[in-house]
């Protein structure tokens, strides 16, 4: 069985690429945005989660967030609308994990994908037997998986001995010592279906992994703010927010860096890591309020805080809101520009000039 290797380079690299190309991180990207959908959809039926109901859960996607979320294992496909509602009672205390929600779905078409790619393989090189080089040229999307089969262990190894390719685009160079190594190393005679099945999870954890830093937590927090008509910029649509000591990006500048009402930074933590995260996003929060003493400071949290760090950033940021709560602060924020004072809970006055 080939070893495992992590191929997060290579999943950086092409993560750009749109979900029409077939690759799998195109449909994994694809499928998180769905699933983004179907959370945000539940949020704001159920007040937050706070209210389930089975004419929420209606159909499988549903299910699936909602047993995910809590981490039950009683199977969506198969479970009533009143199970599922049932089990999610049963299971309150337990802490409702978005990533876990969101992510089981997009796991579950990305392994779906990889059967299909698998089964055509299979039958296009004899049971992975013969690989021609024109077909390898000619289905690049393929490439996860062949460098699998190859039990080449790094993008810097597949660049060295096949040249600089991707899942997009595979030149015939290439694609010609692509085919000479799999026809030399045969993996059909040296791995069973499972093994090669196996030998793929770590491919796609790295492809998820990297969606969930880039886009599932602020993705979220968008469509809030589209819902709510709150206009915006990304962290990497502008240059930097100004701020008293250090001019630096949030994740979201509300409407714009350049004449900002509000600015929203999301982060995920855990309890070991709760009071460094805090200290950090506090200073960024007295930065910026500090020079523009109109701008509400949100900061829309994920994991396991510990309580007394989350009273800390209470007394800095005007909002301290979990993120199955972003919809509330985007209509906060609506009412805040459209003239709301009320909304604005810290002023801070803070500069610094030479003594002399």
């Amino acid at each position: 069985m080939p070893e495992e290797f992590d191929l997060s380079a290579e999943v950086k690299e092409n993560r750009l690429e749109e979900a029409s190309t077939g690759t799998l991180y195109g449909i994994a990207k694809e499928a998180m945005k769905d699933y983004v959908q179907v959370y945000l959809d539940l949020t704001r039926k159920t007040s937050g989660l706070a209210n389930i109901l089975p004419e929420h859960v209606q159909e499988f996607a549903q299910k699936l967030v909602v047993l995910s979320g809590i981490d039950s294992a009683i199977d969506p496909g198969s479970s009533s609308a009143e199970q599922v509602v049932q089990e999610w009672r049963r299971r309150q205390a337990v802490p409702f994990d978005v990533e876990s929600a969101i992510t089981k779905g997009v796991y579950i078409q990305l392994r779906n994908r990889v059967v299909n790619l698998l089964n055509e393989l299979e039958q296009a090189t004899k049971g992975f037997l013969e690989f021609d080089f024109g077909y390898i040229q000619s289905h690049p999307y393929m490439l996860p998986i062949l460098q699998r089969l190859a039990n080449i262990s790094s993008k810097a190894e597949l660049k060295k001995r096949i040249g600089n390719v991707s899942d997009n685009a595979i030149s015939e160079s290439a694609a010609r010592k692509m085919s000479a190594l799999l026809n030399q190393f045969k993996p059909g005679q040296n791995m069973n279906r499972g093994q090669i099945l196996q030998s793929i999870e770590p491919t796609l954890e790295g492809i998820v992994r990297d969606l969930v830093g880039r886009i599932l937590l602020e993705s979220i927090v968008a469509n809030a703010l589209d819902d709510a008509n709150v206009p915006y910029r990304l962290e990497s649509e502008y240059s930097y927010l100004e701020g008293v000591i250090y001019n630096f990006r949030a994740d979201f500048a509300i409407p714009d860096e350049i004449t900002p009402k509000a600015f929203i930074e999301v982060r995920k933590s855990s309890s070991r890591h709760a009071s460094l995260y805090a200290k950090d996003k506090m200073f960024s929060a007295i930065n910026w309020k500090g020079k523009n003493q109109d701008m509400l400071a949100v900061i829309v949290v994920d994991g396991p805080w510990t309580a007394e760090t989350l009273k800390v950033m209470a007394k800095v940021f005007d909002y301290v809101v979990p993120l199955n709560r972003a919809s509330d602060v985007a209509e906060a924020i609506s009412a805040y520009i459209a003239g709301d004072r009320s909304q604005l809970k810290w002023i801070v006055e803070f500069s610094i000039r030479p003594a002399n």
